[in-house]
């Protein structure tokens, strides 16, 4: 079983080849790819996990769609000063699928 924990976007993910995964906006190449930051990579018995042994390691995937999250309602109420803020947030994601780990 190979497999590795990517650093992305704040988060850190698990994956494998194939594995579909949402993250936040990253930005890609021409051609759709975008490298991944390796933190782990397990191959059978075998763990890596030094700075050293992953700079040799790449992660690369092709990204599927640009999405938006849901969105998110924030309000600030203060009582008895008639202090009210209605905000909303959407967060930007990718959706990529993990091609290869060498």
């Amino acid at each position: 079983m190979v497999y590795a924990v990517v650093r992305a976007g704040g988060r850190q993910e698990k994956v494998e080849v194939g594995t579909v995964v949402v993250v936040d906006h990253v930005n890609a190449d021409k051609d759709g790819s975008v490298s991944l930051t390796p933190v782990l990579f397990v191959d059978g018995d075998k763990i890596t996990h030094d700075a050293k042994s992953l700079a040799k390691i790449t992660v690369k995937a092709e990204v599927i769609a640009d999405l938006r999250g849901p969105k998110i309602n924030i309000q600030n109420y203060r009582n008895k000063s008639g202090y009210k803020r209605r905000m909303g947030h959407r967060s930007e994601l990718t959706k990529i699928r993990i091609t290869s780990i060498k």
